[in-house]
């Protein structure tokens, strides 16, 4: 027993927990599939889910329309005829296809707004029509709000200063390094034979006073070579693109081309050849191989003191006055003073010394001579009290 449609677009609704904005049948194949095969499809968000039919309330498959790069129509348009469509998805390449023509425009322009967050500019629908596609934008739009670009990275050093002037091909001195006289197969070789060189090439373009941007891009599925026209003016350069860009030089075309891409291309630097052998230079004339240079002592730029010199080898010498020659007093030149009264105090000293020492030797006299008197009155003295004790008797 299958259930009620209300029951079923609740389910869904609880397990992809995402806003309708369009369903009904189609077909879906892959690229490699010979055969379509039949699914009920709801867009939901940016995801398209696929049932079996519209009373199952889980999904089959679902489709990551993020990524989407490009929605084709693979026949024109025709009213009563079935319209197929071919996506091309980040990893794979499919088919969808619509009963009619209508119905495959409303996919069509519902697929594209909720992708590209704009309605597109070339679509067949009707004003009722165009204000519902109009409120799944809005919804989208507050759904998933526009994120902040980040900012981007330092520019590299290899980024040359810009010209003040617009440059020619005869201003050599005036091109970016990565400027090669080279036509596009040339340049596409260059790129693909030495890509750690570069994925840039600015060479000059098949008409006069233009140039053009050869690059080496690498893509999931390889690389891919893009060439790009720019064109002279009076005022600077344009690069020629779905809307134009007017650049002020051949730098800032660089420039452009390297933020677009993220900084993910280099400029296309030719490498230079390094030397492999280092060869050992000749020794001079004037030095010896086979004896060492002598070693060369400084000489010292302060004199050395004089420990053993006593003040008096430090004076110069006495000059031999001249006649009529003034001299100085003695009580005028205080080293000379000083210098005397040192000389009297030694003298003095000297003299002291020696009264001194006769002094000693003076009173040594006299205590041995008094020492001499006093044994000798003793003596005497002795003798007189025995003779008189004798007399006595």
């Amino acid at each position: 027993m299958s259930l009620p449609a209300r029951i079923v677009h609740q389910r869904r609704a609880t397990i992809t927990d995402l806003p309708l904005y369009y369903s009904g049948h189609l077909l879906k194949k892959l690229t490699k599939e010979k055969d379509f095969k039949k699914y009920y499809g709801e867009l939901r968000g940016a995801t398209l889910f696929l049932y079996k039919d519209d009373t199952q309330d889980t999904y089959t498959e679902k489709l990551d329309l993020a990524r989407l790069k490009s929605m084709e129509l693979d026949s024109p348009y025709q009213r009563k005829e079935p319209t197929i469509f071919t996506l091309t998805l980040h990893t794979e390449e499919m088919q969808l296809k619509m009963e009619n023509a209508d119905t495959g425009e409303e996919w069509r322009g519902y697929i594209l707004t909720v992708v590209k967050k704009q309605i597109p500019s070339k679509i067949q629908l009707l004003p009722g029509q165009m204000l519902l596609l109009q409120d799944a934008l809005d919804q989208e739009r507050r759904r998933t709000p526009p994120r902040a670009c980040p900012a981007l990275p330092p520019r590299p050093p290899f980024l040359l200063s810009a010209s003040s002037s617009p440059a020619t091909p005869k201003d050599e001195c005036d091109l970016p390094a990565c400027f090669f006289r080279v036509t596009r197969q040339e340049a596409e070789r260059m790129l693909e034979e030495n890509p750690e060189c570069g994925s840039i090439i600015l060479r000059p373009s098949t008409f006069a006073n233009n140039y053009a941007l050869t690059l080496r891009q690498l893509k999931p599925s390889g690389p891919v070579m893009k060439n790009y026209r720019v064109t002279a003016t009076d005022n600077g350069f344009v690069i020629e693109l779905d809307m134009a860009v007017a650049v002020s030089s051949l730098d800032k075309v660089l420039e452009y081309v390297l933020e677009k891409t993220e900084y993910r291309l280099h400029p296309y630097m030719a490498s230079q050849p390094y030397d492999t052998c280092i060869d050992v230079s000749p020794a001079p004339k004037c030095i010896s191989i086979t004896s060492p240079t002598p070693k060369i002592v400084p000489r010292a730029q302060v004199a050395p003191m004089l420990h053993s010199q006593t003040k008096e080898e430090l004076l110069p010498p006495p000059t031999k006055q001249e006649e009529h020659e003034y001299v100085v007093p003695e009580d005028q030149c205080p080293d000379v003073h000083n210098l005397k009264l040192v000389q009297t105090d030694g003298e003095l000293q000297q003299v002291v010394k020696m009264r001194r020492d006769n002094l000693y030797t003076e009173m040594d006299k006299m205590e041995a001579t008094t020492k001499r008197n006093v044994t000798s009155e003793k003596s005497h003295s002795g003798t007189v009290q025995w003779t008189t004790e004798s007399a006595a008797e």
